[in-house]
């Protein structure tokens, strides 16, 4: 996490929050599942690191999938498995979610998504749907509750719907979504489509 900061891909001060914050996001996903690691796991966005560098730590038995589109970031990405020497269940995968949600060896195979800073809530379920077993979770950072706002407008349970989502509600400063049903094949959209004609808010 140091190396991240140093290459501005995290904020300036003490790192620790941010690991604390990052294992936020087990603790979201574990209550609503009984206390199981998820089999596998992907991290929208992953870039500097977190959480999924922070959830591969917390979860030895877990496969991730670390995505990101931007290459300087998949770079260090790289370099933060090699030296972590999980390269036997990580993978780091540069490209867009909205075309490699498509991709068969990468369409509903996978128990949790999370996301940090992905994107708004619509541009974010949109992107990660398609990923998601039935019955998994995606699992989203959200802001502290007196700037939140209505949390129904934010994950509008309609919207949602149009991707086989559904809320589950907030744990542990985290917005975790439910897939109730399989993504229909045409989501995501086109790239850059999801942010700039948004299912809801």
């Amino acid at each position: 996490m140091e190396r991240s900061r140093e290459l501005g891909f995290l904020g300036p001060g003490p790192i620790e929050p941010h690991i604390e914050h990052a294992r936020r996001f087990a603790d979201a996903a574990t209550e609503l599942a009984a206390g199981d690691e998820p089999r596998r796991a992907l991290d929208l966005g992953s870039g500097g690191g977190l959480p999924g560098l922070v959830l591969v730590a917390a979860w030895p038995a877990t496969e991730w999938w670390l995505l990101d589109a931007n290459e300087r970031r998949t770079d260090f990405l790289v370099d933060a498995v090699e030296t972590l020497g999980v390269g036997d269940r990580v993978t780091v995968l540069r490209g867009r979610a909205e075309e490699l949600a498509h991709g068969t060896d990468l369409r509903g195979r996978f128990d949790l998504v999370t996301a940090r800073s992905f994107g708004k809530p619509a541009v974010t379920a949109e992107c990660a749907a398609g990923f998601l077993v039935v019955g998994g979770r995606l699992v989203v950072s959200e802001p502290p509750e007196d700037e939140r706002g209505d949390e129904r407008s934010r994950w509008d349970p309609a919207g949602l719907g149009l991707l086989g989502l559904e809320p589950v509600g907030v744990r542990d400063g985290c917005q975790v979504v439910r897939a109730a049903a399989p993504c229909p094949d045409r989501y995501p959209r086109r790239v850059g489509i999801p942010a700039k004609r948004p299912l809801f808010g």
